[in-house]
Formats: C-alpha cells, structure tokens, sequence
C-alpha cells in the first residue's frame, strides 16, 4: 500500500468505502457445492425478487464487469470496497437486510454465503488493484465462522469479514458475549478488518401494517448497538490491534454517542451510576472514545453537507467516503456533484484522506498503481473545490441540503 499522492496532485483518486455486488442465481448454483444444486434448483423456482433494482435493467451492475467499471470511471471511481448486494440460495432476501439463519435452515444458508464468498473471489481476481471483497459469515456457530474467516483470508478477500447484527429475538448469543472470543482473536491475528452494515439486527415487527415503517425507523438504533457492544465489552481492550468498521450508518451519531459513552464511563469508574453499582471489573481502563479512535473507522455513504461537519468532529483519519454504488439512493451518477454539495470548501490534503489514504490503508489498496486511472478519470481537486449551484436532475437523497 502506497499513500503517496503526487501522482494525481490535480486528480483525486477515488476507492469507494461502501459498494455492493453480487452474483445472479444462475451464476450462484455454479458455485454451490453439488449436494445443494438439486434443493436450490426447486427453491429457486418459487423465488421471487423484492428489490427494484435487482429487477430492472440496472440488475447487472451487480456482476456485468464491462458496465460496472465503465460506470464508476465515468462516476470518477477507481476502486471500490465490495459488500454483497444480491440474494444468495436460501435467502429470504437480501443479504444485508435478511435475518440471521435459524437451526432449521441454517446449513442452507451456510452453503447460500459460501458460494457467495467463492463467486466474490473469482470477481474481485478481474480487477484486483480495484476490488477489496468482503467475505459473508454467520454467527451461530463460531468454529463454522471461524473456518470461514481463515477460508477468507486465504483467498485474498482483503475487505476482511462482513460482521451480521443480531436481532434481540434471534436465540443467537449478542456480542457482548464472551462466546465471540475465539473469533475476535483470530481476526485479530489475521489483520482482518470487520464491518458491520446496516440493514440487519432488528427484530421481527409481524405482519403488521407498520412493521416496514418500523424497520426503517430503528435499522439506525439496531446497527449503532454493535459499536457499542464492542467497546464497552472490553472486545478493543482484549485485542488493541483488531480493526472494525461501522458502514452505512451516517456519521453525526458518533460524536454524541461517544460523549455519553464517556459520561457513563466516568461516573461508572467511581463505582455508581444512580442507583446502580459496578464491580471495577467491568469499567474499561481507558474511556471509549479512546478505542474508537484507536480501532475504528467509519464509511460515509454519500455525506451529506452536515454529515461533512461531523466528519471534522470524528476525525478526517476515522472516516472513508462512500459512494452505495448501485443502490437508487446512492449518489451514481453525479459523485463529482455529491463531493461539490458536501466539500467544496474541504482542503485538499483533507479530501485526500476521506476519499483514498484511509481506504488505502485499511484495505491495502495500492494507491500508485490506481494513480493512472485517477489521473484519467478522477475529479480534478479544481472541481470539487467548486460549490454546487444547482441540484442534479433526479438527484437522489445524497444530494440533502441538510
């Protein structure tokens, strides 16, 4: 990995913290351990898809490698950090909104994730200097999530492990628990970044008439619970070296979650908060803004001018701008207008940080074999440093005022 910028001094080089992408089901069954070709072939039948822009003519930005890179270069991205997007076999939908697996159908599932994970291999090996893939895992069984972390490892996936929320009413033990120790100590000794997306961890809200409304209401409250957990379990205490990413999550909640963090850690350290009392054994020993800074990072899905404000407060070396590329709600294709809205006024050595060197140093991108093609299709420094005079037509929520 190389942070040397002088190579696109005019250009900035993008890698986009936040991308999805995803094998189709005739691409997936080639992946499939045989024993499950036969059983996926009848769920698959009676498959059918919920989300608009797997439906659509878009679809195919998911794996169509010629119009995916096309795009993002025209979009000024050169590289990308790559979530899944598509539904895996034995999905009830979407990877990154869909429950965990239960014992019923979780060996099903299993075999779902894992022909993702080899799908995700062969891809990401099109264009390795432009492609760092995130492995899937589950946690119900740690010594299978184990196994699948040194699989990932081994095969080069160098966006590390995709980190599922658990709903509270999933049976699967939280992560708080010490149950998770093995795991956190092997990708600790692997040097294996873990990210945690939103969508998932929230529980099941019924067949009722507001559930969808309630899932988008509190996905934010059920994905900011794992940051949470993390530090104040002592997870960054036990393994100083473990890197963990939130994504997708906005940024503005860090600074005041912190705060309060480090107000309960304070009045926990001397032995009461209210009514309630504290074995010393449980206070961490430093507060948790400092495992913050010291083991996580966040990526910025198209930040929004307030958003950028946050930024500042979290700390330009926390934070990796993301693009949600091909999601509707992402900012394809006016990143060069997105990047005008929110930091025209951001200095350049800044920019610099959130849009390449932190992605670059987290995920081993190699900024000077990526300097070529920034220096062709990057956003010159001249152009984001010009305020944004007019919305875009059809210009999606990445382009809030707020």
């Amino acid at each position: 990995m190389t942070t040397n910028q002088s190579a696109t001094a005019d250009h900035y080089t993008i890698i986009s913290s936040d991308c999805h992408a995803g094998g189709n089901h005739a691409m997936y069954r080639e992946y499939l351990e045989s024993s499950w070709q036969e059983e996926f072939d009848d769920w698959r039948g009676a498959y059918s898809n919920p989300f608009r822009d797997l439906q659509d003519d878009g679809r195919s930005r998911n794996w169509d490698n010629e119009r995916r890179v096309s795009e993002l270069n025209d979009d000024g991205v050169v590289a990308e950090i790559v979530f899944p997007n598509t539904v895996p076999p034995f999905f009830p939908t979407g990877a990154l909104i869909a429950p965990p697996p239960n014992p019923k159908n979780y060996q099903r599932r299993l075999a779902g994730i894992r022909a993702h994970n080899r799908w995700l291999v062969d891809w990401c090996a099109e264009y390795p200097q432009r492609r760092a893939g995130i492995g899937q895992i589950f946690l119900n069984d740690v010594d299978e999530a184990l196994t699948d972390v040194q699989w990932i490892k081994d095969q080069g996936l160098r966006g590390g492990v995709l980190l599922p929320g658990i709903p509270p009413d999933s049976g699967i033990e939280p992560l708080y628990s010490d149950v998770y120790e093995p795991f956190w100590s092997l990708c600790e000794e692997l040097d294996m970044p873990i990210t945690h997306h939103s969508g998932n961890g929230t529980p099941n809200y019924g067949k009722h008439p507001i559930a969808l409304m309630l899932l988008l209401v509190e996905t934010p409250f059920y994905s900011h619970r794992a940051l949470e957990y993390m530090i104040l379990s002592g997870v960054f205490e036990r393994h100083p070296n473990l890197k963990f990413i939130v994504t997708e999550q906005g940024v503005a909640w860090i600074p005041e979650t912190l705060a309060r963090l480090d107000a309960y850690h304070a009045q926990m350290k001397s032995g009461r908060v209210g009514e309630l009392g504290f074995n010393a054994d449980v206070v961490l020993p430093e507060p948790p803004s400092f495992y913050f800074q010291r083991n996580c990072w966040v990526g910025a899905s198209f930040p929004s001018p307030s958003e950028a404000k946050a930024i500042a407060e979290v700390g330009w070396n926390k934070v990796m701008w993301g693009n949600d590329y091909p999601h509707n709600e992402g900012c394809y294709p006016h990143t060069r207008e997105a990047l005008r809205n929110a930091f025209s006024d951001t200095p350049p050595e800044l920019m610099h940080k959130l849009l390449s060197e932190n992605q670059a140093e987290l995920y081993d991108f190699d900024l000077d074999a990526l300097a070529p093609i920034a220096a062709e299709y990057g956003p010159t420094v001249e152009e984001v440093s010009t305020p944004l005079d007019e919305l875009p037509d059809n210009s999606s929520p990445a382009f809030t005022r707020g």
